[in-house]
């Protein structure tokens, strides 16, 4: 039995060392290795309250120590503090999370501290506030976003669409919002096309409201709504059937060629000496619109509205060529259809909307090279600006080869359209106001398809009924536009030999 206890006891005692060791090695790992690197972060929400009231929530990791200071001057070292600022204001905030072991992270982020009423104030006066399109500069644009703003278009007030130069939007303390079409709409293109109201100023009624499709648009005119105003985000919302400002067919999220129900945007307000001026903007995918309006508390700085369009351009010489096509061969495969003459810049790299690329393998894998549109955003023509009036007596027809990929996703708002688009560009700064289009639906996909269109008989444009390619003596402008227009959704398409016959 002696023996049995001594062995068994040795057993013990060696398993217990053995234990004893592991737990040793286990802890000394644990000792050794050390916190990861912390990360500070965190997000803030202002009280619906009391504006002055800030709570900082915070979102660092690896940090067990926190050190705030909020811009004021005063100081936390909560985890996620509540802080009360004494005045409104911009604010830099710093949050320093730290650990035991490493470099502390540091983030930043500058906060902006309203009073709701004051920012109400400049919005809508004391009792009520009138806005009108800024006369001085550039009021509106588009671009591909906002560090890109007006970019792609903009308008300045020297004789185009004055309507829009003369309207009022007022805001009121009592949150009630006043438009005055003043008795004269403009008729953008995106509503009106292909009606007697497209792209000019027309008289404001509501027999004159009726847009592309035949609906009934007259919400859009004078009227009473109602508006909402969070400063702290600066978000006006317009509320009531067909408020707008900026264009009609903005809204929150899309365009419309319809009155919406109500319509968000962003709303920044610079004070200046004698006016203030307010930014809208909406903000979409692939585009940005935004329009500066003013409001003068000394009239007599507001400009008058120019209402005569002073002469744009030049007249370009004549020729009339007898062969003009393009095959996009190679850079050097056209005749008077120069790739180098794309608008506005090569044919590279076209439009904000599109890219054009010259000499790509032909996708059927049998022909010689072709061009290749990727169509990238809503502005999506293949634009050619010639350096001559062309003279259409030897030609009567316009073909383009297409092929159409069934790779495309054509179940959102990419089509299957075609468009060739004719017009002029050196005398008219705007060339979609005065221009012919001829249009085809493609029906087969994965093959080469010739379009052939006859010149005489154009299919859309502002333009139809008022002149052909063979009545006109000032046409420089050719486009092709594939995939539809209005929207940004991608697709990639090819051509081949664009020519006139």
């Amino acid at each position: 039995m002696k023996n049995s206890l001594t062995k068994w006891g040795t057993r013990f005692f060696l398993a217990i060392g053995i234990l004893s060791m592991i737990s040793f090695v286990s802890c000394k790992d644990d000792e050794e290795d050390p916190p990861a690197n912390p990360i500070a972060s965190f997000q803030y929400a202002v009280s619906t309250t009391n504006f002055l009231e800030v709570t900082f929530t915070n979102f660092s990791q690896n940090a067990t120590t926190y050190e705030w200071n909020f811009g004021d001057g005063q100081t936390s070292t909560e985890a996620s503090p509540v802080h009360a600022y004494t005045s409104a204001g911009n604010y830099t905030v710093v949050l320093t999370a730290k650990n035991s072991a490493n470099t502390p992270a540091t983030f930043n982020q500058t906060i902006e501290i309203k009073d709701p009423n004051s920012a109400l104030a400049l919005l809508a006066g004391e009792t009520s506030k009138t806005w009108k399109l800024f006369r001085e500069g550039s009021s509106m644009g588009v671009g591909p976003d906002e560090a890109g703003a007006r970019t792609w278009w903009s308008l300045t007030n020297e004789g185009a669409r004055p309507c829009y130069y003369y309207q009022t939007f007022t805001f009121n303390r009592d949150g009630s919002f006043v438009f005055d079409d003043q008795g004269a709409f403009w008729g953008e293109g995106a509503i009106f096309a292909g009606t007697a109201q497209n792209e000019v100023c027309f008289e404001a009624i509501p027999a004159n409201m009726v847009n592309s499709s035949g609906a009934d648009v007259s919400a859009w005119l004078s009227g009473t709504h109602a508006f909402t105003y969070e400063p702290t985000t600066n978000i006006v919302t317009l509320t009531g059937t067909g408020a707008w400002m900026g264009n009609p067919q903005s809204g929150t999220s899309a365009t419309s060629t319809v009155p919406e129900s109500s319509k968000s945007f962003k709303a920044v307000i610079e004070q200046k000496d004698g006016y203030d001026l307010l930014t809208i903007s909406y903000s979409y995918v692939g585009f940005y619109w935004d329009f500066t309006y003013a409001s003068y508390s000394n009239p007599a700085l507001e400009p008058e509205v120019v209402v005569v369009v002073p002469p744009y351009g030049e007249d370009l010489p004549n020729i009339t060529p007898t062969e003009m096509w393009n095959t996009f061969e190679t850079a050097a495969s056209f005749a008077v259809l120069d790739t180098a003459g794309v608008y506005p810049g090569t044919g590279v790299a076209a439009n904000g909307g599109m890219a054009f690329t010259i000499g790509v393998a032909d996708p059927a894998g049998v022909g010689a090279n072709v061009g290749k549109y990727d169509r990238k955003g809503t502005y999506q023509e293949l634009q050619f600006q010639m350096q001559n009036d062309i003279q259409f007596n030897n030609f009567t027809t316009v073909s383009v080869d297409v092929y159409m990929p069934s790779s495309n996703n054509y179940t959102g708002t990419l089509t299957k359209g075609i468009a060739i688009i004719i017009g002029e560009a050196s005398q008219h700064d705007q060339w979609w106001t005065y221009h012919l289009q001829y249009d085809a639906t493609a029906t087969v996909m994965d093959e080469w398809v010739t379009y052939t269109f006859n010149l005489d008989a154009p299919t859309s444009g502002p333009s139809v009924g008022v002149y052909t390619p063979a009545t006109a003596t000032d046409l420089d402008f050719f486009a092709i536009s594939l995939g539809g227009g209005g929207h940004t959704d991608e697709g990639t398409f090819y051509i081949r030999n664009f020519k006139f016959e």
